[in-house]
């Protein structure tokens, strides 16, 4: 373990944290292991911990809380210091975590609700981690290839052409602060694999199939790109499923196929991670779980 001093232009609390660093995809955590309930870190300290340059460096940072309800608690703040609302990478790294800590259930809250960790390969390393998210019951199209949905944090989701040279940062900062969202939004750009046929039609939706598609997002709270972000990958998925049905529905005259289990193999710049949910029709969506590796990076003190 390592022990790092900040040093003097820091402004210096006589406070020794044991901190952890965990990543998911590229989306990166500072977690603190709260459960004694002594940390209480102030906008400033979060900020500057999540600091690239100052600090450890971070998209956010995880309290793995203590609970009475639940195996344990989790509340998240964005890299700027603010509690932010569901991320579901950092889920995951908490999950792992806990699993590191020799937690063995994983039926968690965070602010959105209730959530279920599963642990398909632990390492102290590298492991493999599932967690539910909660149901999505409606999607509002915001244009005929852009949807607002919430799956614990509200996502504007955007299909574009040519994902990989898409300007991100200027479009996710439009859209980003855009009146339409009082609130402010994350903003997901999404190219999907079209799987055209000769009527120039798209992927099949019956039970079991599997879809793919690549993502790119600007977070709020980050107020840049990143590498990854499972509730915006929940979204694009949902909102891509919500797409096909929606081209379905205007080739058919009807919904296809609910019940339907639906598979979702998503790539984003810092890794693929799945997708898997229960379409009930109606825009109802449940059983929805977000899976991919949970990486330790490292753990140390820091004098702050």
């Amino acid at each position: 373990m390592e022990t790092f001093l900040w040093g003097n232009n820091i402004k210096q609390i006589e406070m020794k944290l044991k901190v952890s660093k965990y990543q998911g995809a590229g989306n990166d955590f500072v977690i603190l292991d709260n459960r004694d309930g002594l940390a209480n870190l102030s906008r400033e300290q979060i900020k500057l911990l999540c600091d690239r340059r100052f600090g450890v460096g971070a998209d956010g940072l995880m309290y793995l809380n203590a609970s009475n309800k639940y195996d344990f608690s989790m509340k998240y703040f964005n890299s700027d210091g603010n509690e932010g609302t569901m991320c579901g990478n950092g889920g995951r790294c908490l999950v792992a975590f806990a699993a590191h800590k020799g937690i063995k259930k994983y039926r968690f809250d965070a602010i959105d609700g209730e959530h279920i960790g599963k642990v398909y390969k632990y390492s102290p390393s590298v492991s493999d981690i599932e967690i539910r998210m909660i149901d999505v019951h409606g999607i509002k199209e915001h244009s005929p290839k852009s949807f607002y949905l919430n799956t614990g944090s509200p996502h504007l989701v955007i299909f574009v052409d040519n994902l990989k040279d898409y300007d991100v940062d200027n479009n996710g900062k439009l859209w980003r602060h855009h009146p339409v969202f009082p609130g402010g939004t994350n903003v997901n750009f999404v190219q999907g694999n079209w799987g055209k046929d000769s009527s120039g039609w798209s992927q099949s939706l019956e039970p079991g199939s599997s879809l793919e598609l690549s993502v790119r997002t600007y977070e709020r709270g980050v107020e840049a790109e990143t590498f990854a972000c499972g509730t915006g990958i929940t979204a694009s998925a949902i909102a891509y499923h919500r797409l096909l049905n929606k081209n379905y529905i205007t080739r058919f005259g009807k919904e296809e196929f609910y019940p339907a289990d639906i598979k979702t193999r998503v790539k984003a710049i810092g890794g693929d991670l799945e997708v898997n949910f229960r379409y009930l029709g109606n825009e109802k969506y449940s059983d929805i779980f977000l899976r991919g590796p949970a990486t330790f990076v490292f753990e140390c003190e820091i004098n702050i």
